[in-house]
């Protein structure tokens, strides 16, 4: 059995270099990276076959990423909404994430992985669920009610130009745009 190219049609692998932020070299390793997700007799089959949620969530760059739930919902093209991953649904997570990727489609994906109940908007729901998750569940890090509350209204003050109580995709990449350290923070590392 030859490398991964071999497994991956030539064709296929020109058109994931014109879809993706992604080289030749970073789409060969990310296949490669996603046929160990796989049982062996799977493997060969690598572009056809889905890798379970749980298995995805087992990469080192997901494992501590107070978000990972919310990137497998947000990339998976699971039907049946088990947040399973294809190959082509991995390589658009690592494109996203990729050092190459533009900061408007970087910040349209952390809109929808900040979207929690997938609506469109961010509302005080969303802004809570976001603030929880980046610092963290346990007693000892969670905010007051008070704090809380403070810090959404401060979010909402700072990002909520039509002054509607939610925050659409244009208000945040808005927001975004004056931060420049967001695209660099926003990235998963082959």
């Amino acid at each position: 059995m030859g490398g991964s190219a071999s497994l991956i049609p030539r064709d296929l692998l020109g058109e994931y270099q014109e879809l993706t932020f992604l080289s030749k070299q970073e789409i060969l390793l990310a296949y490669k990276r996603f046929s160990e997700l796989l049982p062996k007799e799977e493997r060969e089959n690598a572009c056809s076959a889905r890798v379970p949620k749980s298995q995805i969530l087992t990469l080192p760059e997901l494992r501590a990423n107070p978000f990972q739930h919310r990137i497998c919902h947000v990339f998976s093209t699971s039907e049946t909404r088990d947040d399973s991953m294809s190959f082509e649904d991995f390589l658009d997570m690592l494109s996203v994430f990729s050092d190459s990727a533009t900061s408007d489609v970087k910040s349209h994906y952390a809109f929808r992985i900040f979207d929690f109940d997938d609506d469109g908007t961010l509302d005080r729901k969303d802004l809570e669920q976001l603030v929880n998750c980046l610092t963290g569940q346990g007693e000892e890090s969670r905010l007051s009610r008070a704090e809380m509350e403070q810090l959404i209204q401060n979010i909402l003050e700072e990002s909520d130009i039509d002054k509607d109580g939610t925050i659409n995709l244009s208000e945040f990449q808005h927001v975004v745009s004056r931060s420049p350290d967001f695209a660099s923070s926003f990235k998963i590392v082959l």
